[in-house]
């Protein structure tokens, strides 16, 4: 099926990206796509380096009568999300995506595709490798660990660029131009627990919640879809006050930027209880699929069978955990009061993992306001502490403050209602972009970020629309066209 992405148009960025999804790419382990990215460069006889942290640079002087326009920076990051449905056999460390075509899409078989932000990447790569598009002076930029820490743009030092245009090409949707974004930090909470012989006459049962959305914990964190960690805890939390259920261990969702889509738990239950439970599993899955009838159609609560467990959480543990991930905001927590239906602050509680005497929490707070971004992360920090966790505040990234009076932000708005004959969304976003980061060392940089329309980014239902890139390409090379000379 991959054959068929190469045959889309424009071809070249389809064929380079077909390329590039076949070379394996998680956050953190980017060695594989950074030597792919750096031959290249290489191979067409480009600039190319590879600076301290692992960011790959590739610079193109300008095409013939262009020499004297503006030198314009493209960029975008070389990692993925990898995430795949718990059904789906495949070990992201060593193969390529899966793709297909369904109707005007490009999809994955049960993993995350990679058009966040593979898609940005291979538009640059048709651009270093054109022999017959006109353009200004380029400099592109491929960051490594965007999607986990922003490390590679953290770690990007100044001197090493001279575009005066940031082009970041990491935006969903074909109708907006972003003009600033939120800023993030990671949270960590861990500890253990003692573990205990399970009392009395007990069955056990495997309790799973699959098929919600999930999605990006930015830009869909409004949308109020549903969050396995926190369902699977609701769930615990009343069986443990109404059964006496007992817990041997819970994993649930994956990665900080992802809305978790699953959870497990493996209990035990008083055997004379055991139907009630079944009866109560039952009840909670009606009222769970009533209350996110809209948001998670697919959502399923399962109740299974299982041996029954020979250690469990101590009771005062199991209390401890259970209240403070309840207790633990999950979502919007303020809109902005300047940009309408912006959400300012946000936290995703993404990843709970209670096994073998040691549990961990993982969430990521987001925010375009730095400062209740850190007041937001001491509170949740409080209340793992309360519970006795050790927690950590760690990869604090700045956010992207908006410039609406910037050059490039008035020429593409003006471009935009020529091309199209209608207005484009000129806006802030709550996912994290690089654009901040870079321009701490770069403040003179003006910076826009646009992409074509890829949907369900940061899990398996990503897709990535055909006629999109197609009006997007158009609309990059348009504007290269029209970058202005130097001052």
């Amino acid at each position: 099926m991959n054959q068929d992405i190469r045959n889309l148009e424009p071809k070249a960025l389809w064929n380079h990206f077909a390329d590039l999804n076949a070379v394996p790419r998680p956050s953190k382990k980017e060695e594989r796509v950074i030597q792919f990215v750096k031959d290249f460069g290489n191979n067409l006889g480009l600039e190319t380096f590879e600076d301290e942290v692992g960011n790959v640079i590739i610079k193109k002087p300008a095409t013939p009568g262009m020499e004297n326009r503006q030198t314009i920076l493209l960029q975008s990051h070389l990692d993925m999300v990898h995430q795949k449905n718990a059904d789906t056999e495949f070990d992201f460390d060593k193969q390529g995506i899966e793709m297909f075509i369904e109707s005007d899409w490009v999809k994955a078989k049960g993993t995350t595709l990679g058009a966040d932000n593979g898609i940005g990447v291979a538009t640059i790569m048709a651009l270093l490798s054109s022999k017959d598009i006109p353009h200004p002076p380029l400099e592109a930029l491929f960051t490594i660990d965007e999607e986990t820490g922003m490390t590679g743009a953290l770690g990007l030092k100044g001197g090493l660029l001279d575009a005066t245009i940031m082009l970041n090409l990491d935006t969903e949707d074909d109708r907006e131009l972003t003009i600033g974004c939120a800023g993030g930090i990671d949270i960590t909470a861990t500890g253990n627990y003692t573990s205990e012989q399970v009392k009395g006459n007990a069955s056990g049962f495997r309790v799973s919640i699959k098929g919600l959305t999930g999605g990006h914990s930015g830009m869909d964190i409004h949308l109020g879809r549903g969050n396995a960690n926190k369902l699977m805890n609701r769930i615990l939390l009343g069986a443990t006050e109404e059964f006496g259920l007992q817990i041997s261990e819970i994993d649930g969702g994956s990665l900080r930027n992802a809305i978790p889509r699953e959870s497990f738990a493996v209990v035990a239950v008083p055997q004379e209880s055991s139907e009630k439970f079944k009866a109560f599993i039952k009840e909670q899955k009606a009222i769970l699929t009533q209350e996110y009838s809209t948001t998670d159609p697919n959502l399923e609560v399962l109740l299974e069978d299982a041996s029954t467990p020979t250690e469990v959480l101590n009771k005062e543990d199991q209390y401890k955990i259970l209240r403070s991930i309840y207790a633990c905001p999950n979502g919007i927590y303020r809109l902005s009061p300047d940009i309408e239906n912006l959400v300012q602050t946000s936290n995703n509680v993404a990843r709970v993992l209670v096994k073998d005497g040691k549990y961990k929490v993982l969430c990521l707070t987001r925010s375009s306001v730095d400062s209740e971004k850190d007041d937001m992360a001491t509170a949740i920090k409080s209340t793992f502490e309360l519970a006795g966790a050790n927690v950590s505040l760690s990869g604090s990234y700045p956010g992207w403050t908006p410039k609406p009076g910037a050059g490039i932000v008035k020429l593409m708005t003006e471009l935009y209602r020529e091309s199209f004959d209608e207005e484009p969304d000129v806006n802030a976003c709550h996912a994290g972009l690089e654009c901040g980061i870079v321009g701490a060392n770069y403040p003179d940089m003006e910076m826009i970020s646009f992409g074509p329309n890829i949907r369900g980014a940061h899990s398996p239902d990503e897709k990535v629309q055909i006629s999109s890139v197609q009006k997007y390409w158009g609309f990059l090379l348009e504007t290269l066209e029209r970058i202005p000379v130097k001052v």
